[in-house]
């Protein structure tokens, strides 16, 4: 065994790198702040009871402004001071949010939501009673993000009482109950306008509990809203200029909520700039043996090369390399239809790499785990990363649970198994659902429970946003 430690890969801003998002925008702006075709206005449009509207209101008041960090914060590098969403520095674009852009709900209808005994039912009319008041933002109103703010009682009146625990590669093997957020944000779609959804508890200056501090949540929220009213880029990944533009996929499935034994293939197609772009497969059988499901060669043909053709629509051309990411063992047909595939777009290279979560522990002196970026090599195709770890930059390990590290099998590819390996750590830098940059898994894979979880509630007959803005 050999073991080395893989650096934490840059990002690039406007007019700077840094490892750490926060630091970055705080130091240097967003990435695209110098293109003209930029958002420097961000409308939202907001929907909620009138307490959540004004709530809401003095909310977006305070992330247009500074907001410090905590100050007993230990860690200055964790808990960084918020630098504002304006046209001054950081974002560069001005935040705007007035009552004009909202739509209030009444009080009486959430209280009877809230009475309706069966909870299919509350969840069902609470749905309607959102989409409506989402409607007509969508339609009548110049928004690009909607924030609907769930008051304290409709919340606990509608949420599931099944939580998934610590943060999982797979599906699990539950029932899928009827989901107020997921199920709203597949109804929403098509109006083309992605949802946030955040608890009134949550904006409520009195309650802080357990909750984030105001400047990390604000760091979150408001890197959320900007990336959602796309196209933007946050940031990007530095990568070598010697080496040819190259686009990461990643193929997962997703189970109906009727849990049969058909499964729907899944690509998520990430280019340079972090553009991720969604495209749902066709169904595919369940082996019996093994439960797993796999692409028979025409499915996986037919799905890389509709990402790719969607890669070329987004940047004019085809990538000179292709990394595809899967969380269950290739099968040779995969990987014939998947290479024909690259082969007719005329892209030479295709690695195909297995990313799954491992057994192995590895341990260092004194009370902290690995550091993020250990990778340990086993042999030649198999290794171990950790992605989630100790960080020197914050000085110390954010997790509640002793850290799983991923196994990586690198199955074929053109690429050193350290270079394999650095590329799948940046790409856990790539979720702007969190500016914490130390994710597990890769946002090829990491992000694809969250759209199959909202996917599942479209029917075939429904068209997916193809932007991944819609399921964060």
């Amino acid at each position: 065994m050999i073991i080395e430690h893989v650096n934490e890969p840059k990002l690039i801003f406007a007019n700077g790198e840094h490892i750490c998002p926060r630091r970055g925008i705080f130091e240097y702006g967003v990435y695209d702040q110098k293109q003209n075709t930029r958002k420097k206005e961000v409308y939202i449009g907001g929907v909620g009871t009138s307490q959540c509207i004004d709530y809401l209101a003095n909310w977006m008041g305070r992330c247009k402004g500074f907001i410090a960090a905590p100050s007993d914060a230990k860690q200055e590098n964790l808990r960084l001071p918020f630098c504002g969403f304006n046209s001054n520095r950081g974002y560069k674009s001005e935040l705007t949010f007035s009552i004009d852009l909202a739509k209030t709900i009444k009080n009486n209808d959430v209280k009877e939501i809230v009475k309706i005994k069966n909870r299919a039912e509350r969840i069902i009319r609470a749905i309607d009673l959102y989409y409506e008041n989402i409607k007509f933002l969508a339609q009548n109103r110049h928004v690009d993000v909607v924030v609907c703010v769930i008051p304290e009682d409709l919340f606990k009146a509608v949420s599931s009482d099944y939580s998934p625990g610590d943060e999982k590669l797979e599906d699990e093997d539950v029932y899928e109950e009827l989901n107020f957020r997921r199920a709203l944000k597949a109804k929403a779609m098509h109006l083309a306008k992605p949802l946030q959804l955040i608890r009134q508890v949550s904006l409520d200056p009195r309650k802080n509990g357990d909750q984030q501090d105001d400047a990390t949540k604000a760091w979150n929220f408001c890197t959320a809203l900007y990336y959602k009213s796309g196209p933007t880029i946050p940031w990007k990944l530095k990568r070598d200029e010697s080496k040819g533009a190259s686009c990461a996929v990643g193929i997962a499935f997703y189970r109906s909520r009727d849990r049969q034994s058909l499964s729907t293939s899944l690509a998520q197609i990430f280019d340079e700039l972090g553009n991720g772009l969604i495209l749902r497969g066709t169904p595919v059988e369940i082996d019996k043996n093994d439960r797993i499901p796999k692409l028979t060669e025409g499915q996986a043909y037919q799905l890389l090369k509709a990402a790719l053709t969607e890669y070329r629509v987004a940047l004019g051309t085809y990538p000179a390399r292709v990394v595809v990411h899967k969380s269950s063992n290739f099968t040779d047909q995969e990987i014939s239809g998947l290479e024909l595939a690259a082969q007719d777009m005329n892209i030479d290279v295709v690695d195909f790499v297995t990313v799954m979560d491992s057994k192995l522990r590895l341990y260092r002196e004194g009370n902290y785990p690995p550091y993020r970026g250990t990778l340990a090599r086993l042999d030649g195709e198999r290794q171990v990363l950790y992605t989630r770890g100790a960080v020197w930059y914050y000085q110390t390990y954010t997790g509640l649970y002793v850290p799983q590290p991923l196994e990586l099998r690198v199955v074929k590819s053109e690429e050193s198994p350290s270079f394999i390996a650095e590329e799948l750590l940046g790409l856990t830098k790539m979720n702007w659902n969190n500016t914490q940059f130390d994710g597990k898994y890769p946002v090829t894979l990491g992000c694809a429970r969250k759209v199959g979880e909202i996917m599942k509630y479209l029917n075939e007959a429904e068209t997916p946003q193809i932007r991944y803005g819609y399921y964060m």
